[in-house]
């Protein structure tokens, strides 16, 4: 935690966690502003996560989020009004603090001039100078643009996630000379698939996270900030700070947006109350403590409307829980729910015959068309949406002694108002060479990706070889002859030592990686969890994040 001051009533830091609050209140802070909305971060505590732990320190916390890059004048004018009526010093955050800096900037332009705030930005750590036309004029930002560039890469990659990582290590493979740049604000990288082990006590949550400078590809250069905005049209990424990255080759995988907010009650509740969930680093330890605690009683699962990242999650944490409480003999005391907003148990049909010797072993209650719309904490009472055959909808509360939530998954905001951008809000390409459909230099992989693949980390290392090749193609002139059939994988974790390895490219068709003689991922078995357990994280870390292609070599046409 890296606390920068502004003034003598402010100061600005990136993301606080709850662990930093009391070293925030010993060093004299009286109120928090939280600027950064929350599930903004996969690792990101919710803002009332943050008071309920700050109010017994004396800590107030204020919630005034902000999408990056978008700070409007009601913004501004909004953090200057907390500012006059906080108690203070105040302390404001968000993912990295330039959005708090910028804020507190805007909000002070008509009592200072544009010099001194950049210069006390500045000397706190903070780059303002892209905002100088704007404090000068103090009204709404003019177009940022204009010849300006303050950096320029021939490939430009948004997001240092799996897909980001594995596309810039694949294009260096290919051309070690090739000038790329990755933007990404995030200090910590994580293997996610790793996080439903984590929920089940078999890896620990240090585990799955390394440093990201560490994995970034030698000779990549590193854009250790957020993104507000893309002009494809000017071939610019604008970044937080109103700086402009131009390229001439453009790759789009800044992941997805989990949208806590979307359930009333939940993000409140998230971490107690028997509320859980692994789709945050966070939280899955949690998940593994109430499955061990929980002796009888209720225990809910749900999973929300498609798209979602690995849609297999949801279910692999029901059925690694219910294959503890049935090895600790409390089945009978333990009644799970699964309420799947969708209509079937698994979107490929043939692997559903499994799971489903597994809900009956497990003697799982199965609901469909069940949507998740609210959750009362402390009454430990959840609210589902159902929809009938013919079309109608009611409402049912369902009281619960653990809860594993899954939250709505939508495309980032940055990427959802930008002309990259389908009708939802994803990155609209080919679904075979993942050029963007109308800007013939831009290329998208991912979960943020429109392709009707599953949003998986097996999905994003097929896609990063064809992506690297079509690009160095397309930059030579030459035919684009890289294609992605759509694979997607999802191990099926059913229980503790065995897993359904579900394999499939588009059209639901199952296509295995190995003989059925090996591993026949249509019926659980040992060697499909080793795959996961020992083989997997090490391909992730060492192969797939390196540019080394074993098993993701792309097909080639024409």
């Amino acid at each position: 935690m890296t606390i920068a001051r502004l003034t003598d009533q402010l100061s600005v830091s990136p993301q606080l966690q709850i662990s930093d609050l009391a070293s925030v209140s010993k060093q004299g802070f009286k109120t928090l502003i939280c600027n950064r909305p929350d599930g903004e971060g996969a690792d990101q505590p919710t803002h009332q996560e943050l008071a309920d732990a700050a109010s017994s320190l004396g800590l107030t916390v204020q919630y005034l989020p902000v999408i990056s890059g978008k700070v409007g004048d009601a913004d501004a004018q909004a953090f200057g009004n907390l500012l006059a009526t906080a108690e203070s010093p105040v302390l404001a955050f968000c993912r990295s603090g330039m959005r708090s800096a910028t804020l507190w900037a805007l909000s002070a332009a008509h009592q200072q001039s544009a010099a001194e705030l950049i210069r006390s930005a500045k000397e706190a750590g903070y780059d303002l100078s892209a905002l100088a036309p704007r404090l000068a004029n103090a009204t709404s930002a003019p177009d940022i643009i204009g010849e300006r560039t303050d950096a320029r890469h021939t490939v430009v990659i948004v997001g240092g996630g799996a897909a980001g990582i594995a596309t810039a290590a694949s294009l260096r493979a290919r051309d070690p000379k090739l000038d790329i740049a990755i933007i990404d604000p995030a200090d910590t990288h994580y293997y996610q698939p790793g996080w439903t082990l984590v929920g089940a006590g078999i890896f620990s949550a240090e585990q799955t996270a390394r440093v990201m400078a560490k994995l970034i590809p030698k000779g990549v250069h590193w854009i250790k900030a957020a993104v507000a905005a893309f002009e494809p049209d000017q071939n610019a990424v604008i970044l937080e700070g109103c700086r402009v990255i131009r390229y001439e080759k453009l790759v789009v995988c800044p992941g997805l947006k989990l949208d806590w907010e979307a359930i009333p009650g939940l993000s409140e509740t998230l971490g107690k109350n028997g509320v859980t969930s692994n789709y945050r680093y966070d939280l899955a330890p949690y998940t593994w403590q109430q499955v061990q605690q929980l002796r009888r009683g209720r225990a809910l699962f749900t999973q929300p409307p498609m798209p979602i990242k690995c849609a297999g999650a949801p279910q692999k944490a029901l059925y690694l829980s219910c294959d503890h409480w049935r090895r600790a003999g409390r089945q009978g005391e333990v009644q799970a729910e699964f309420y799947n907003a969708g209509a079937v148990l698994f979107g490929v049909a043939d692997y559903v015959p499994a799971l489903m010797e597994y809900i009956e072993r497990y003697e799982v209650q199965l609901n469909f068309a069940h949507t998740l719309s609210a959750v009362d904490g402390p009454r430990r009472v959840a609210t589902f949406n159902r929809t009938s055959a013919d079309g109608s909808r009611e409402t049912l509360q369902r009281s619960f002694d653990f809860l594993h939530a899954v939250p709505p998954q939508r495309a980032p905001d940055f990427l959802k108002v930008s002309p990259l951008a389908d009708a939802a809000g994803w990155t609209d390409i080919d679904p075979g060479t993942l050029q963007h459909k109308k800007y013939a230099n831009v290329f998208g992989l991912g979960d943020a990706g429109n392709t009707s693949n599953a949003k998986t980390a097996a999905a994003a290392r097929k896609q990063a070889p064809v992506v690297a090749h079509n690009l160095l193609a397309s930059l030579r002139g030459a035919a684009m002859s890289a294609r992605y059939d759509g694979y997607g994988s999802c191990p099926l974790t059913v229980e503790r030592g065995k897993i359904v390895l579900a394999e499939f490219v588009y059209g639901g068709k199952v296509q295995p990686s190995f003989p059925a003689w090996l591993i026949d991922g249509r019926k659980p078995s040992r060697l499909a969890w080793l795959l996961k357990e020992r083989v997997l994280p090490p391909l992730y870390w060492r192969a797939m994040l390196k540019g080394r292609e074993w098993m993701a070599k792309p097909e080639l046409v024409g």
